[in-house]
């Protein structure tokens, strides 16, 4: 039986250059998706899934991000005074404990694998943890996280929440490498970061993963893997070579890659169709946009 899950690491220090002008200024996790940012997502899918403990892996210029979970007296009080108290209810709930969150920094860009080796002295040596990429927006019930701890919990050992990609677009991924297929769980003999040729599955990993405590020991090796970075999927492989357990959660959820222009726009249309106030207005002008298309053709 695997310790219980309760810490999860956010790799947040990306400069966020596709989405250049606007990350000027803001962080990018702190674009919004409707009315919440990015990083909202991410934390409400943390706590879903029992997590209590909030690790941000931050760089510089990144004070937006550490300042949304602060309380907001002042705003709390005006909202309280004119009796919007829906409003201070949503505002309250991105409120953090004190303690709950740990930041630390990474001063250099060298890779998700180095973000999350900057986090190993919050980790005890005997705790599995979580990491979250709020890139990876998944809109699935239960979320994916919870899906990945329930199955982490009879499996053990390494998971990673993965997904079919088109061949010809697993060169943007790391790629598992099948020795059984149990049907929502895979088990994994390899492990390849962005195949540029005759990739051993079309089963691509996705910003979700519950890591052994030994992942964080062979991130210590401080090796280089693809594109000159350290990557956790070679942390990840080192497992495999050593006889440990990894596996794969074919997760239940539409998952939207909002690193991207093209994947945000399209999160931003499939949640604001989810919301009871939104839907039907904004449902009447997608409408009214597509007949508008058609005819000009």
């Amino acid at each position: 039986m695997s310790r219980k899950v309760t810490k999860a690491i956010f790799p947040v220090a990306g400069l966020g250059t596709r989405f250049l002008p606007a990350t000027k200024s803001i962080p990018k996790e702190i674009m919004t998706l409707v009315d919440r940012p990015l990083i909202q997502y991410a934390i409400d899918e943390a706590r879903a899934a029992g997590i209590e403990e909030f690790i941000f892996v931050t760089s510089r210029g990144k004070g937006a991000l550490e300042d949304y979970f602060d309380h907001a007296h002042e705003l709390e009080a005006t909202l309280k005074r004119t009796n919007k108290l829906e409003l201070l209810e949503e505002l309250r709930a991105t409120n953090m404990q004190s303690g709950a969150i740990a930041y630390v920094r990474q001063h250099k860009a060298m890779g998700l694998g180095h973000a999350v080796w900057c986090a190993r002295r919050l980790v005890q040596d005997d705790e599995p943890v979580a990491v979250i990429l709020t890139d990876d927006v998944i809109m699935g019930e239960p979320p994916c996280l919870q899906q990945m701890i329930e199955a982490h919990a009879e499996t053990g050992g390494t998971m990673v929440a993965t997904m079919e990609v088109p061949t010809e677009k697993t060169k943007s991924y790391g790629v598992l490498d099948v020795s059984e297929d149990m049907g929502a769980i895979v088990k994994a003999k390899g492990l390849v970061e962005k195949p540029k040729e005759n990739p051993p599955s079309n089963l691509a990993v996705i910003g979700r993963y519950i890591l052994a405590p030994t992942v964080l020991q062979n991130l210590n090796k401080l090796r280089e893997g693809a594109g000159g970075e350290i990557q956790l999927t070679d942390a990840i492989a080192d497992e495999i070579t050593a006889g440990r357990d990894v596996f794969g959660l074919r997760f239940r959820g539409q998952r939207y890659d909002c690193g991207s222009k093209g994947g945000f726009l399209q999160a931003t249309v499939a949640y604001g169709l989810e919301r009871d106030d939104l839907r039907e207005e904004f449902l009447d002008y997608l409408n009214e946009v597509i007949s508008l298309q058609r005819a000009a053709e």
